[in-house]
């Protein structure tokens, strides 16, 4: 048996299993995890692989799930995430999907348990390993980096209100391994809106504008470095930093590059 992150035990699944995953960066783990035919329904934000998913029917989004669709599917297994989908949903599928596997990583390090999980119960061990191998090299990459100096960074993810986030998020605790301390410091809101005023108050040394969920693009560079004249503003690629599963791999690696780029514009 194999527990997720409900305490709810999962027993190996048969080789015929029927999987509908709720959760865009766990539908592109198991595609990496040689799972792809047995994926039977998706959500609209499950984009990736762009070239398998296509052919993988879609039920909705992850807080607008639609039941009826996933019913039809018939799936032996559903994977929801504590963040991401809701608890209505997770009771609702429960009266009809025999195994509803609840994930929640909280940082980087917990993708190590989350490829585990799926790689056990559905008989991936060597594949969830493999991946474990590269995650765990990319983790020791970064901290055999030379002492980084502390950042005080602000990471937008909207716009009309500003959106940042909170320490108590796994997109925070990605920055963290590089010393980006992101602000404000507060725990709650996860996700707090920000008066303009509010920006400048915060002082913040590096701002990184998200690709997502808010389409930030170039043109929003210069009307940030306009509020914030002292602070490097970046764009960054927000799967890069948010999206856990096999794509944390890449996101660390280019953690560390944009690190080692900017500390080096600092000496």
């Amino acid at each position: 048996m194999l527990i997720d992150d409900f305490d709810q035990a999962h027993p190996p699944a048969n080789d015929d299993a029927r999987i509908v995953c709720l959760v865009p960066s766990i539908t592109e783990l198991l595609f990496d995890l040689g799972l792809g035919e047995q994926v039977v329904g998706r959500t609209g934000f499950c984009v990736h692989p762009a070239d398998q998913v296509k052919r993988v029917p879609k039920c909705g989004g992850t807080k607008d799930v639609k039941l009826d669709a996933v019913r039809e599917l018939a799936p032996t297994h559903v994977i929801v995430n504590i963040d991401e989908n809701t608890r209505e949903t997770f009771d609702a599928l429960r009266a009809f999907v025999p195994h509803v596997v609840v994930t929640h990583p909280n940082a980087p390090q917990d993708n190590l348990r989350l490829y585990a999980l799926l790689g056990g119960v559905f008989g991936r061990q060597q594949a969830a390993k493999q991946l474990a191998d590269r995650l765990q090299a990319e983790l020791d990459e970064i901290a055999a980096l030379p002492a980084l100096p502390p950042r005080r960074t602000m990471y937008l993810i909207w716009r009309e209100p500003w959106m940042s986030i909170s320490p108590d998020t796994y997109i925070s605790r990605t920055l963290a391994l590089v010393n980006w301390q992101t602000v404000p410091t507060h725990q709650q809101p996860r996700y707090p809106e920000l008066e303009t005023e509010a920006l400048a108050e915060l002082d913040p040394e590096l701002v990184l504008l998200s690709s997502e969920p808010y389409p930030f693009r170039d043109k929003h560079l210069d009307e940030l470095r306009g509020l914030l004249p002292s602070a490097e503003v970046r764009l960054i690629d927000g799967q890069m930093t948010s999206w856990y599963g096999s794509r944390a791999i890449q996101g660390l690696a280019c953690l560390r590059s944009m690190a080692q780029d900017l500390a080096h514009l600092g000496t």
